[in-house]
């Protein structure tokens, strides 16, 4: 029997490392913990953008004084639709993370483990042997792979783009969020005190002092600052947009296609040096 290349022998080695890989559970504890943290971030969101779009809706349909209404309704009429758009982009976002965590735990079955070391190991002694693997044994060895690790490659893969690249983004954009649903919750209740003030004052003379006691300097600063505090949430939401986009969408297609043409590349060297007629391989050796 001829000795071992070197070429066979990094070949083996990466295959009994796949294998290993593929039956441990460090790398769907990983993954599975990575997803969770996640899927928290992304629940966290959503919530607080379902508060601000609450706020908003309650706070359109308050009538407290000539001209503060309109303030109101032009005051937040830019955000009412994106909020309701990254709403529904984060609800998009958490149920994509919750088939990802499907996904994983099928990935992680010990069935597929099983069939997937079965598969390497059978790969790896035909490299040894130098025996020739039918076509259909070569694509099943691929499947079984992608199967096996383009789920948790993927969240791995999109954890890191988010901890290097997006974090700092995210908790920046977040914060904003958080402190604009605060100040429209304080909004709504100073303006439904004001509501119930202007209900129970009759008379006009009492409805005129009190506009000019109470609404300009006390609600009509309030209505500034919403102003600009509708400017900022739409950047905030843009921007976590697109952070949600590429951690949930965009990064795991990435990894997915780059685990594919792996997986094909890896196909084609192992058919066209290793798994080719052994007079083929003689020849050309």
């Amino acid at each position: 029997m001829n000795p071992i290349s070197w070429r066979t022998a990094l070949t083996l080695l990466l295959l009994l490392a796949a294998a290993a890989a593929a039956w441990f559970p460090q790398l769907d504890a990983q993954a599975s913990q990575e997803l969770d943290a996640g899927i928290r971030r992304a629940m966290a969101t959503f919530a607080t953008a379902r508060v601000i779009n609450a706020a908003i809706s309650v706070l359109q349909e308050f009538s407290i004084s000539v001209g503060v209404t309109i303030a109101i309704g032009q005051a937040l009429d830019p955000i009412n639709d994106i909020v309701e758009q990254f709403s529904t982009l984060m609800l998009v976002a958490l149920v994509s993370m919750g088939v990802q965590k499907v996904l994983l735990a099928m990935g992680g079955h010990l069935l597929v483990k099983v069939c997937v070391v079965a598969a390497i190991l059978g790969t790896a002694l035909a490299v040894l042997m130098r025996w020739r693997l039918p076509r259909i044994c070569r694509a099943a060895l691929i499947v079984l792979l992608l199967i096996r690790f383009v789920v948790p490659v993927a969240l791995l893969g999109s954890h890191a783009v988010f901890k290097y690249f997006l974090h700092e983004s995210y908790q920046s954009h977040q914060q904003g969020l958080d402190l604009a649903a605060a100040d429209m919750n304080q909004l709504h209740s100073s303006v439904g005190k004001q509501q119930q003030q202007q209900d129970v004052i009759k008379a006009p003379s009492l409805l005129d002092r009190f506009k000019s006691a109470v609404t300009p300097p006390d609600l009509g600063a309030k209505f500034e600052d919403l102003k600009q505090a509708a400017n900022r949430v739409t950047d905030d939401l843009v921007q976590l947009m697109v952070v949600f986009l590429l951690q949930t969408l965009l990064v795991p297609l990435f990894f997915l296609w780059l685990m594919i043409a792996a997986a094909r590349a890896i196909g084609r060297d192992l058919t066209s040096h290793f798994l080719r007629p052994r007079q083929e391989r003689i020849a050309g050796d």
